[in-house]
């Protein structure tokens, strides 16, 4: 009765090599992912930095630091994680009426 073997790729004649079709996927998601938040002509300095502190539990000097960052150069990143963490946290910016987005990390 002839078995099932796994997918096997011959880089040479003597040498067989496994072939993990899931290696990549696998790499994908377990990438890290964060959270930006985009500046916006809506909301006070002051409220974003509210939100930081609030949400993430940041001290008022990074939460303030970070708002800066949003209103001169437009975002800042505010949360790196897992995907579902970070669209969590999009979510969440959100319901606090800001403007937010998630995007792979930068390797």
């Amino acid at each position: 009765m002839p078995t099932t073997l796994a997918p096997r790729t011959t880089l040479a004649p003597d040498l067989d090599v496994d072939v993990d079709l899931n290696a990549a996927a696998s790499a994908a998601i377990d990438s890290p992912w964060v959270t930006l938040v985009w500046n916006d002509p809506v909301n006070l300095m002051s409220y974003v930095s509210w939100v930081f502190r609030s949400y993430f539990g940041f001290s008022r000097a990074e939460a303030d630091r970070r708002m800066l960052q949003v209103h001169h150069d437009g975002k800042t990143v505010v949360a790196t994680g897992s995907r579902e963490e970070m669209e969590r946290h999009v979510e969440a910016m959100h319901d606090f009426g800001l403007w937010a987005t998630l995007t792979k990390a930068d390797a």
